[in-house]
């Protein structure tokens, strides 16, 4: 970002005013360090701190202004985004694969893979249509997981899972829809679900 030199002086000082006091320097005192004897062009100068972002002033109070502090950004971690999953009926598996990043604390040290939510049967688990679901790579499953269930080596469906015996039960999150049941043998479990992301 290009500040001129009577900007990043200005900037500067502020910190280190802030630093050291505690408190902001008022525009009269910026003028006075600066040999500027107009208030109006200390307050040009300032303005054009905040404008680019540096720094934020409420205006309605004297010493007012804040430096914008950058915010660590929390570290990500890309992991494959494999095609879409049927939160519905159960459509063809179909990888197309992608990547997405996703925050560290999501996956760990897992091995991990990611899903967009396509249908509605998860809705009272809160995931909708559109959402990328993340999942740990495991195929043994704790009773009520919601699980990625590879159904007779082709078609993929997101649902909670529960096993009795030599029978798979895939329950919806939906109340308007039925449980599927499946033999044990034709139900292949891809991934539990650990995390979701949404964009507004």
């Amino acid at each position: 970002m290009h500040l001129t030199k009577r900007q990043k002086e200005i900037f500067d000082f502020v910190c280190e005013y802030l630093d050291r006091s505690g408190y902001a320097p008022s525009l009269e005192e910026i003028g006075e360090r600066f040999g500027l004897s107009s208030v109006a062009t200390v307050h040009k100068h300032v303005q054009n701190l905040v404008d680019k972002g540096l720094l934020r002033k409420a205006w309605n109070r004297s010493r007012s202004i804040e430096v914008v502090r950058e915010e660590p950004a929390a570290s990500s971690q890309t992991i494959p985004l494999l095609g879409r999953v049927a939160a519905g009926q159960p459509i063809q598996a179909v990888a197309t694969p992608d990547a997405i990043a996703v925050p560290q604390d999501m996956v760990g040290r897992r091995e991990c893979f990611a899903l967009r939510v396509s249908g509605d049967s998860m809705i009272d688990d809160h995931i909708m249509d559109g959402d990328v679901v993340v999942l740990e790579s495991r195929k043994v499953p704790r009773t009520g997981e919601t699980v990625v269930a590879l159904i007779r080596g082709e078609e993929c469906t997101l649902k909670r899972f529960y096993q009795d015996g030599g029978k798979i039960r895939l329950v919806p999150a939906n109340e308007r829809l039925q449980p599927m049941e499946f033999p044990a043998e034709d139900v292949q479990v891809q991934g539990v679900v650990v995390g979701l992301m949404r964009r507004f």
